[in-house]
């Protein structure tokens, strides 16, 4: 298993950050304005990168179409809060962030990512036959060790797509912090991943 993929294998678990356009900006306006019809069409357009996030952080699906459903309410009665459009899907990044955070810590739960499509992507693009169950196995155990802190950083750098400087925006922390937890991370599933080539 080639160790130097880990970021090409995330970034296959989302199609990354959309730039804005037009269209979007009209949406967002609307909305503020209070209009539903132009909010649902802003839902529709991010609702599955919405989840899918929720579902990294979560590792439950249930838990994520609730984190999910919560972000755009609450999104929905926060528009007015958005000062800049251009921010619009960094600043629903951090509501989604926030909100995970927060149910991790109630809930009293140390869930970790399995990211199935993570997964299966790994398998299909990979240039050497593996083991399938053996491959999910490494995955999953190097994801476990990721702490929530590290494993928000990490997929918001190499699956998102997100500059360093808008991840230190998203999750309030200095750029130096960032860059500390995603070499971590990385530093982390690269071993992790190493010592399951070792045993293969």
């Amino acid at each position: 298993m080639d160790v130097s993929a880990i970021a090409d294998w995330l970034s296959l678990f989302f199609q990354g950050v959309e730039a804005v356009d037009h269209e979007l900006t009209l949406l967002i306006k609307e909305a503020r304005g209070g209009s539903e019809e132009a909010f649902s069409a802003l839902v529709s357009r991010y609702k599955g990168q919405v989840f899918r996030h929720a579902y990294a952080m979560m590792n439950d699906r249930g838990e994520a179409e609730d984190v999910a459903q919560e972000a755009f309410v609450k999104a929905f009665y926060s528009l007015s809060k958005l000062d800049n459009d251009f921010a619009f899907v960094s600043w629903l990044t951090r509501i989604v962030s926030n909100l995970c955070y927060d149910r991790l810590k109630k809930n009293k739960k140390n869930k970790y990512v399995q990211m199935e499509n993570l997964e299966q992507n790994s398998l299909r693009h990979s240039s050497s036959p593996i083991d399938s169950s053996n491959t999910k196995l490494i995955i999953q155990e190097a994801m476990k060790k990721l702490s929530f802190e590290h494993r928000s950083a990490l997929v918001l750098r190499d699956v998102q797509g997100y500059s360093y400087e808008e991840i230190s925006g998203i999750l309030k922390i200095p750029i130096g912090t960032v860059k500390s937890r995603i070499n971590t991370a990385r530093g982390i599933l690269k071993k992790e991943l190493s010592r399951g080539d070792e045993n293969e």
